[in-house]
């Protein structure tokens, strides 16, 4: 993240006693998250949430559940939340969070339990003027139900504002459920268009088959494309005439992973990047496309669904032969841009028509891509230099904008 930042940096002429603000986080709080599980003993979680830059609004970032996690990513991840959110022109900074914990060993009452007690540990920094935090991995709108309880209890009002993803029966927004797959399916409309290409009868692999992949899937489908290949965290199936969506969805629900669905053949991950088509999306976990697998890519066209997909080093293999690739802090905006909408109808205590979310997400996610495709020509960089480009100046503006207290 540092090194993308330094170049868009570079790139952009940002004066360095501006940009060396963004090179480090403003806040950093790590927690300590006892738990009692249902067997009577406390099992302690640790917990982050990091506020990147918080010039241009409220922090807005994920909180994630996941054994893996860990300060740097979480970090990282805020840091790509406050060009995400510049880029796509909203009026947020960049903020994540999330516990080091397998919620899947947990039962109902432990998670419920586990992300009220998070809630708590960080509840100084929340508020709909503040931090306003959203689903990520592994959690939900039934998660966010809880976290919002939690803040209106703690603070003895309803603040339906402080958390966004929520259900539809506590200030949830229609459009949110499936937005960032909107918001992919736009962009690469978008690609294709500026590639002169037709997404009908095209072919498309996509990895992640969950709350991302899953919609995107059959909005691809619907447009008339192919998709060739989905992989899970199971295995990857894979017809050359087409999945599905249906039938696959319905056999992913019965048995946990796409793998033996009968309207396909298994194939290896690593084979199916090989696969040679139009369109390849990556909707899982970061660090996914390596090198190696950049090199076998068979795709035209690369869009992030997911969060930092692609390694620098398949970054470099990918330009050098000629791949476009539209990056995470541009095409999987939609989640956040919904997340912004459900805010400012929360705000207004009206909620919008589904067809006027629907309208405002396709807007600003399009003029977004031109923004970005418009500065990488002028440029003549790859588009994800070209995002953090646009993303970069917008903050350091509002920085510049607000100057330095005291």
């Amino acid at each position: 993240m540092l090194a993308r930042l330094d170049d868009a940096a570079k790139l952009a002429g940002i004066a360095p006693d501006v940009y060396g603000v963004l090179r480090v986080p403003r806040r950093v709080i790590e927690v300590a998250v006892p738990v009692r599980m249902d067997d009577g003993s406390i099992e302690v979680f640790t917990g982050w949430r990091v506020h990147h830059d918080t010039s241009r609004g409220p922090a807005k970032g994920g909180i994630r559940f996941h054994p893996d996690l860990d300060v740097a990513e979480v970090t990282a991840l805020a840091a790509g939340m406050t060009m995400k959110c510049a880029v796509v022109s909203l009026p947020f900074g960049g903020a994540k969070g999330g516990v080091r914990c397998d919620p899947h060993t947990l039962s109902i009452t432990e998670l419920e339990r586990l992300t009220r007690r998070y809630t708590w540990e960080i509840l100084p920094l929340l508020g709909e003027d503040r931090d306003v935090p959203a689903p990520d991995v592994n959690t939900d709108e039934r998660v966010m139900g809880w976290l919002m309880d939690t803040v209106s209890m703690a603070r003895g009002e309803q603040l339906t504002t402080s958390v966004t993803g929520k259900p539809l029966a506590i200030g949830g927004t229609l459009g949110h459920a499936g937005a960032t797959s909107s918001g992919v399916l736009v962009s690469a409309r978008a690609a294709f268009a500026e590639l002169d290409l037709a997404m009908a009868g095209r072919r498309a692999v996509v990895q992640g088959f969950g709350k991302v992949g899953g919609p995107l899937v059959f909005l691809l489908h619907s447009l008339g494309m192919r998709v060739i290949a989905v992989s899970d965290v199971g295995g990857a199936v894979y017809n050359p005439g087409g999945l599905d969506p249906d039938g696959l969805a319905d056999h992913a629900s019965a048995t946990g992973s796409v793998v033996g669905y009968p309207g396909g053949e298994p194939i290896a991950e690593d084979d199916m990047w090989a696969l040679e088509c139009e369109l390849a999306v990556p909707a899982a976990l970061a660090n996914c496309v390596d090198a190696h697998v950049a090199a076998r890519l068979g795709a035209t066209v690369v869009v992030e669904a997911a969060n930092g997909p692609l390694t620098p080093d398949a970054d470099a293999v990918l330009e050098q032969r000629g791949v476009v690739v539209v990056p995470d802090i541009l095409a999987n905006a939609g989640g956040v841009t919904a997340s912004y909408f459900e805010w400012a109808q929360n705000r207004q205590g009206y909620a919008w028509e589904p067809d006027l979310v629907a309208e405002r997400l396709r807007h600003v996610m399009e003029h977004a891509f031109e923004s970005v495709w418009a500065r990488a020509a002028a440029l003549d960089v790859p588009l994800r230099r070209a995002a953090y480009v646009v993303g970069l100046e917008r903050v350091a503006e509002a920085i510049q904008a607000r100057g330095l207290f005291p």
